[in-house]
């Protein structure tokens, strides 16, 4: 549990508004913004598959990846060009770091895997993929596989020499939202998880949102109803609607705890519209 130190010297448990304090202060000074307006910020998975190759892979319980052949030159640079003619140079990573994005386990210790899927050949190539400045032709490796149905596309741009947002906010706690519904320009049904107590009575859950001019932070507090200092905790979830003072608009939605946009840990959309 986080706490703070009160004036009293007795420690006391954060509130929503010390994480919404902290989330927006992070997001401000952190280059985390800057990353978020400017920066290559994909909203969708950066593998891409044929739907034959994802079952295969999904379904064995045990598998690693190796190379096993020659791998082409790695381009110094390249470029991702939204479809809006706005363009970006890019660094590029080489076909085997691509490799290890995917694997579960350290490529060592795969390559001696006799089940590992291997690696035959890679191309470099371009993919199409949806960022948060909208849909780009963004640099790719084709990578191809002796044991595999299909090959697999994967972004080649290098995001850590690039920056990402998560780099730039660090060290974070998980978040409680999991997503938000714009049901309209100034309302949002919010979804969250939260820790219950077994055999307790169930905690009474606060939801909240902290408005400023360039983002909106959602957040809950979490009451508990704790009879005696035991606690065997499992999950739970929620949903709630929050009614904003001022429309979303282009404003960023950060997660209090995580102090992290949510919509890159989830699916649904990063602003209204």
């Amino acid at each position: 549990m986080t706490v703070l130190v009160s004036g009293d010297h007795l420690p006391r448990q954060l509130t929503f508004d010390d994480y919404a304090g902290r989330a927006v202060w992070t997001w401000q000074t952190s280059g985390a913004a800057e990353i978020w307006r400017n920066g290559f910020v994909p909203t969708e998975d950066l593998s891409q598959m044929q739907q034959d190759v994802e079952e295969q892979i999904s379904s064995d319980e045990e598998y690693g990846f190796a190379v096993a052949g020659p791998l082409p030159a790695t381009p110094k640079e390249a470029r991702v060009r939204w479809d809006d003619g706005s363009t970006m140079q890019v660094p590029v990573i080489s076909a085997r770091q691509a490799l290890i994005t995917l694997s579960p386990y350290d490529m060592e210790a795969s390559a001696q895997d006799d089940r590992a899927y291997k690696m035959t050949a890679a191309t470099f190539t371009t993919m199409r993929l949806r960022t948060l400045r909208g849909m780009a032709t963004v640099p790719a490796w084709r990578l191809y596989f002796s044991n595999l149905p299909g090959p697999i596309d994967h972004v080649a741009a290098d995001r850590a020499t690039l920056g990402t947002v998560e780099d730039a906010v660090g060290d974070h706690l998980p978040p409680d939202v999991r997503g938000f519904e714009v049901l309209d320009e100034r309302t949002l049904r919010v979804s969250y998880d939260y820790g219950v107590c077994l055999g307790q009575k169930m905690p009474t859950v606060h939801l909240w949102a902290d408005e400023r001019p360039d983002v909106v932070v959602l957040g809950i507090e979490v009451h508990e109803h704790i009879s005696n200092g035991l606690c065997a905790g499992v999950g739970a979830s929620g949903e709630d609607v929050v009614r904003l003072q001022e429309p979303l608009g282009s404003r960023v939605v950060l997660d209090a705890k995580s102090r992290l946009p949510i919509c890159l840990h989830w699916s649904g959309p990063c602003r209204a519209g």
